[in-house]
């Protein structure tokens, strides 16, 4: 695909012609590509509801996927998806404007999950894991009628590193955000393509195309949250050992359950020793 080309997507008019950006751009793609062929994502002819909130992450991961299939490397029909919540303040034009300009196929649904999460969370508490269950909810429902076989939604890297560190800190266990797995429903697959990216990297893709991006104000702007500590926590490393995050990713993707100490991973009991010569 070339980007002086008349046919380009609107999606990607305008983009920087400078070398860092294209490097930029192109190793976003091969991340998500390896990804989506790692994780087996790829269902020929299938329906995907790409879930967009406005963020940095959710752009990016509409413009891979669409670079993806204009690419001939995706045949899956792709329908982008927003679930406004009812936040005060909310930008609800941006989104629908967005996408009818770009020529993307969508839906706008409005639920006022807002009201129910500020009504039921005591005072001092985070919105965020009603607020999260509440949006998935609605989601799986929206993919149903829209019969897509998979939601898919933009978390990054550095989003499963910090839910890795939160459930060990907190939660007492070694998990993280699978880049694939099935509803508990058993009908929805929900996938992560941007599994490999940075968030630095969307970050920059997002401004550097000047995406209109929409921030959550309604958890985003909480004290204390303890995604916010781990993150301080990863930046900080990162910042002592520049490439910390990768290599720290890296070790999820190279579990040694024998060197581990859960006996269901492992079969311990069984374990013996080599009969020594006679």
């Amino acid at each position: 695909m070339l980007d002086d080309s008349d046919e380009i997507h609107p999606l990607f008019a305008g983009a920087p012609s400078t070398t860092e950006f294209k490097k930029l751009r192109k190793r976003i793609i091969r991340q998500t590509r390896e990804a989506i062929d790692a994780y087996g994502m790829i269902e020929p002819g299938a329906r995907w509801l790409v879930c967009l909130s406005g963020g940095k992450d959710s752009y990016t991961l509409l413009a891979a996927l669409y670079e993806l299939k204009w690419r001939g490397l995706l045949p899956v029909e792709i329908l982008a998806c927003n679930l406004d919540q009812g936040q005060p303040g909310f930008p609800a034009t941006v989104l629908p404007e967005f996408l009818q300009g770009m020529g993307v196929p969508h839906r706008i649904e409005y639920q006022d999950t807002y009201s129910i999460v500020t009504g039921k969370v005591p005072e001092g508490r985070t919105f965020c894991a009603l607020c999260s269950r509440l949006r998935r909810g609605n989601l799986y429902r929206i993919a149903r009628e829209e019969r897509c076989s998979a939601v898919v939604l933009g978390h990054h890297r550095d989003d499963i590193l910090e839910t890795f560190f939160m459930n060990l800190f907190h939660g007492g266990r070694l998990a993280t955000m699978p880049p694939k797995l099935v509803n508990e429903e058993g009908d929805l697959f929900v996938y992560r393509p941007l599994a490999h990216v940075a968030e630095a990297d969307c970050a920059t893709f997002a401004q550097k195309m000047g995406y209109p991006i929409i921030p959550c104000d309604l958890c985003g702007s909480q004290d204390g949250l303890q995604r916010q500590q781990v993150k301080a926590i990863l930046d900080s490393w990162e910042k002592t050992h520049p490439g910390r995050r990768q290599v720290l990713f890296r070790a999820l993707t190279n579990a040694r359950p024998s060197h581990l100490l859960d006996p269901k991973l492992f079969d311990f009991a069984a374990l013996s020793l080599r009969a020594g010569p006679e």
